[in-house]
């Protein structure tokens, strides 16, 4: 595969170069247990990584012990999960706006958000669209503002168009969205991260306000992801709020970024400055407090004290169960973050003791989206952070010795999304075998990449991975075009989220595109599985239990959810944890532990339903 590259105006260019694919035939017998290293080539800057990601060279494989092989993939059959683009038939009427006009400025490269959450409080899941506006520049006269966009749900995945009357007929770069209900009234919240300033919008009756609650950050912010989860065991939702990198208009033109044939072209993340994220703690009332250095998420460079972080993905998880909330956090082309809570709010950021900083030659990655789950079906968590092309998707999981080890080519998703510009990431079963599967959703960023290399597009499918379960070779198999329905129509993918918008027990799918109509996807599986859909009641100041533990037991299976809603990249998938249990028509226990550590089971739970685990 040819390859041109991007010089900024005083770099020299180039000579083409050969990528050579991996054998993930090969590549998948022998990783688990050992690393076979792809190094990095050179690469001139920053924008070569960005526009055509890292040249790879082999190196010798380190000699490590290696498990048996396990069954071979011919006895498996990836069974058909279709999926129909019901976008329009639902009645989402919405087209996100960049602002691009030509000047290519980096945020209008990376979409906006979605959020799956009850408005009404009627248990159907409504959906809300963020989106983004032109640039003051390039206004045009008569133009109508773009907005954001909520929609209420019907019960049967039809939807209503309710911005206007919500309040939230309002223009502004919106960027990511993050719901709770932070002033202990009982309904959801609205927090939108931006370039610019960030706005909370509290709700009143299903009206929306915008509030000064200290939470707005600065002008000269860009932020993206954000997360509410109680950090420190009061009860109440406090804020995490990630930022991207440090940009203008004006460092943007003057790094002024060139694809070789083509001119101007969208710039990487290399070349501009990180940024500290803000962390706020809440005095219960829907009033915030900017803590973020005493709780320990700022992270500098020792030799310069500049900010590190360049966020875009967080997941709030307690991954190590010990009773609190810590955070994993996606930077883009630096260091992950993993942010280890102390138990009183506060944090320390362990990532490469915990071995997620980096990938598996020690270089940071272009991370994106992130979501975690225990696809195993044991105690081994897994990370899935979603990179940029020519990188595959990283698959961190959790060894004996409680260190995380990237097992992405053992387990089939290394090769498969290597080429692939993956931003939204997440774990769900969309079989309902039992087995959590991974999708992926991607596309480039260059709109005109294709014309230097063949192996790129702008619009790229998104992936689904079948879990095969123990037995298989490779955990996770790619579900052939051919099985997947309308999820392969090739698209400018960012976010990805979830929710049975119609009530049937499987999981459909939203991916949104940036500049364009996001799409929804119903999930059209035949299995005949049975499944569970547990809402988990929560405190007066968290109702939907965000923080919670819920574990399944059926049919010789233990399945674990969280309840987080917090994923995948600007997303919020809904509250409601789904079990798929395969062939099972009983369940042996269902057992939900609360934030607060009040545990409870529950006896004699019927299948292929919804049920409501409350508190005794």
């Amino acid at each position: 595969m040819k390859r041109e590259e991007t010089t900024g105006p005083d770099e020299p260019e180039l000579e083409d170069g050969e990528l050579v694919d991996e054998n993930d035939e090969i590549i998948g017998k022998a990783f688990r247990g050992s690393l076979v290293v792809l190094a990095g080539a050179a690469a001139l800057g920053g924008v070569l990584w960005f526009v055509f990601g890292r040249e790879e060279e082999a190196l010798a494989p380190i000699e490590v012990a290696v498990e048996a092989p396990r069954t071979v993939e011919q006895d498996l059959v990836v069974p058909a999960i279709p999926f129909t683009d019901v976008t329009r038939a639902a009645g989402i009427d919405f087209v996100h706006e960049n602002g691009a006009r030509g000047a290519k400025l980096l945020p209008e490269t990376m979409g906006g958000g979605s959020a799956f959450f009850d408005l009404e409080g009627d248990g159907d899941p409504d959906l809300l669209l963020t989106n983004g506006r032109p640039w003051p520049e390039d206004v045009r006269d008569g133009e109508a503002p773009a907005t954001m966009a909520l929609f209420v749900n019907d019960g049967r995945g039809r939807f209503e168009n309710v911005t206007k009357a919500a309040g939230l007929a309002l223009s502004f770069y919106g960027m990511g969205v993050a719901v709770g209900d932070v002033d202990c009234d009982g309904d959801p919240d609205l927090f939108f991260t931006a370039v610019g300033t960030n706005k909370l919008f509290l709700n009143d009756g299903n009206v929306f306000h915008e509030v000064e609650a200290g939470v707005a950050g600065s002008p000269e912010d860009w932020s993206t992801c954000a997360a509410f989860f109680d950090a420190d065991g009061d009860g109440d939702l406090d804020l995490y709020v990630g930022n991207y990198v440090r940009w203008s208009r004006d460092i943007d033109f003057e790094i002024d970024y060139r694809l070789t044939g083509i001119g101007r072209s969208y710039g990487p993340p290399v070349n501009f400055g990180g940024s500290h994220a803000y962390f706020y703690e809440n005095d219960g009332t829907g009033r915030f407090e900017d803590v973020s250095e005493a709780a320990g998420v700022r992270v500098e460079n020792p030799a310069t004290g500049d900010p590190i972080g360049k966020a875009l993905g967080v997941l709030p998880l307690d991954a190590d169960e010990d009773g609190d909330v810590d955070l994993l956090v996606a930077n883009d082309t630096v260091q992950n973050f993993w942010f280890e809570n102390r138990g009183d709010g506060t944090f320390e950021e362990h990532g490469s003791l915990a071995g997620v900083a980096f990938d598996r030659n020690g270089n940071s990655t272009g991370a994106m989206g992130i979501d975690a789950g225990h696809y195993r079906n044991d105690d081994a968590l897994g990370f899935a952070i979603g990179n940029f092309a020519n990188e595959m998707t990283s698959l961190y999981v959790r060894q004996s010795s409680g260190v995380f080890a990237d097992e992405a080519i053992g387990e089939g998703i290394g090769a498969p999304t290597r080429l692939r510009l993956s931003f939204g990431v997440f774990f769900f079963d969309a079989d309902l075998d039992g087995r959590l599967d991974l999708l992926s959703a991607n596309g480039h960023l260059e709109d005109e990449i294709q014309k230097v290399q063949a192996s790129q597009s702008y619009e790229q499918p998104a992936q689904l991975f079948w879990n095969a379960g123990p037995q298989a070779r490779r955990t996770f198999l790619e579900v052939p075009e051919d099985k997947l329905g309308d999820l392969t129509t090739p698209v400018v993918g960012r976010g990805a989220s979830y929710a049975d918008i119609d009530g049937d027990g499987d999981l459909d799918v939203l991916l949104t595109q940036t500049g364009r109509r996001p799409m929804l996807f119903r999930n059209d599986q035949t299995s005949g599985h049975h499944w569970l859909r547990v809402q988990v009641v929560g405190s007066r100041c968290n109702p939907d239990a965000v923080g919670a533990r819920v574990l399944l037991e059926a049919n010789g299976l233990r399945q674990t959810r969280s309840v987080m809603p917090c994923r995948s990249y600007l997303a919020y998938v809904e509250p409601t944890v789904t079990f798929g249990l395969g062939d099972a028509t009983s369940i042996e226990a269902l057992t939900v532990r609360w934030p607060d550590g009040h545990e409870r089971s529950f006896q004699a739970v019927p299948v292929d339903g919804l049920f409501r685990a409350e508190r005794e």
